[in-house]
C-alpha cells in the first residue's frame, strides 16, 4: 500500500489547484474556475508532485485522470482542507463575502423568480460574482465546475447531495383560438373524444411518448396517451408552443401565471393537474461547502419559498 508522507511545508493553496484539477479531470476547466493561467496551474501540480515524489495525475491529450497516489492525496487534500474552511469559518462570519459562483437554474425559474431578485443579494454582498447558467438540461454539476444546481424532478446520483427546496405545482392550459378549434374538455376522456392533441416536452429527444398526466381523486397517477405534433425541449418554446395554439401543454404554474392572467392561455381540466414537480438544490458530495455557496442557497431557498409549495 502506498503512503503518501504530507511535509509539514505542504501549501494549501497548491491543494486546492490538485483537487480543482481532480474533481473537473482538465487543467484548463480547473485553471477557468480558479482565474490563473493554464501554464500556472501545470507548475503547481508540477510542483507538488516534485514535493511529494509521486505523479498524481495521468495525462493524454484528451483526458486527466487521477493516479493511486493521485486519489490517496486527494482523500486527504479534501479532509484537510475541509479542516481548514471550518477552523477560518470560525473567524469570518462578520467578514465580507467574496469570490465567484457558478450556478445552474431552470430557464423559467431564473427569467421569473431568481434574475429580477438577483440586484438586491449582490447589492448585499458586492464581494460576489454570480456566473448564472441558464437550461433544461441537466448539466454535469462536477465536470462543469458548478457551486450548485437547482433541479426539477428527483436526483438519483449518489454523487450529489440534494436539499429538498418545495414543489412546482402544474397546471393545464390552452390557447383561446386552440379551444375554439377543438371545445374545451371538462374530464381526460373528453380529450379523445373532442380529438385534442399535445404540445409534447422532453429534455431528450429518447423520450418520444406524448402522455396527459394528472392525479386521480385516490391519489394514483392516471396517464392518457394522446397525438403531438409538435416536440420541444425548452420551456420558453413549449410556452411559445401553447400560446400559438399547438395544444394542451401541462407545465408548472410558476412559468404560465402571467399568460392565464392576462388571456393568452386558458386553464383547463381543473382538478386534473399532474402531480407536483420537486425541487432540490444539488451540490457534489463534499465535506465541506463555501460559506458564500452556503449564504447564496439559503437566499435561493427563501427566495423560492413564496412561488412553490412546501416540501414534504
Amino acid at each position: 500500500m502506498t503512503v503518501l508522507r504530507m511535509s509539514p511545508n505542504l501549501d494549501l493553496n497548491a491543494l486546492r489547484v490538485f483537487l480543482q484539477v481532480a474533481e473537473l479531470a482538465h487543467f484548463s476547466r480547473a485553471a477557468d474556475e480558479l482565474g490563473l493561467p493554464k501554464g500556472r496551474v501545470s507548475q503547481v501540480v508540477r510542483g507538488l508532485e516534485a514535493q511529494l515524489g509521486t505523479r498524481l495525475f495521468l495525462r493524454t491529450t484528451r483526458r486527466v485522470s487521477l493516479t493511486s497516489d493521485g486519489e490517496l492525496l486527494a482523500e486527504r487534500a479534501r479532509s484537510l482542507l475541509a479542516d481548514a474552511g471550518e477552523i477560518e469559518a470560525l473567524f469570518q462570519q462578520d467578514q465580507q463575502l467574496g469570490g465567484r459562483l457558478r450556478v445552474d437554474l431552470p430557464v423559467r425559474l431564473a427569467l421569473d423568480v431568481v434574475l429580477p431578485a438577483l440586484p438586491t443579494f449582490l447589492a448585499e454582498h458586492p464581494g460576489l460574482q454570480v456566473e448564472l447558467s441558464c437550461t433544461d438540461r441537466r448539466v454535469d454539476l462536477v465536470e462543469e465546475g458548478f457551486d450548485c444546481v437547482l433541479r426539477v424532478g428527483a436526483v438519483h446520483d449518489p454523487m450529489l447531495v440534494a436539499k429538498p427546496v418545495g414543489q412546482l405545482a402544474m397546471m393545464n392550459v390552452a390557447s383561446p383560438a386552440y379551444l375554439a378549434r377543438r371545445g374545451t374538455p371538462a374530464t381526460p376522456e373528453d380529450l379523445v373524444t373532442q380529438g385534442h392533441e399535445l404540445v409534447h416536452y422532453s429534455q431528450t429527444w429518447a423520450d418520444r411518448r406524448p402522455r396527459f398526466d394528472w392525479v386521480d381523486a385516490e391519489g394514483r397517477t392516471r396517464s392518457l396517451s394522446l397525438p403531438a405534433r409538435v416536440a420541444v425541449n425548452h420551456t420558453d418554446a413549449y410556452e411559445v408552443a401553447a400560446l400559438n395554439g399547438m395544444g394542451i401543454a401541462q407545465a408548472p404554474c410558476v412559468g404560465m401565471r402571467t399568460a392565464v392572467a392576462d388571456g393568452r392561455l386558458v386553464r383547463l381540466l381543473q382538478g386534473y393537474e399532474p402531480a407536483p414537480m420537486p425541487v432540490q438544490l444539488v451540490m457534489s458530495q463534499r465535506r465541506h461547502t463555501p460559506r458564500r455557496v452556503r449564504v447564496f442557497m439559503d437566499w435561493l431557498t427563501g427566495l423560492l419559498a413564496g412561488h412553490l409549495e412546501e416540501a414534504d
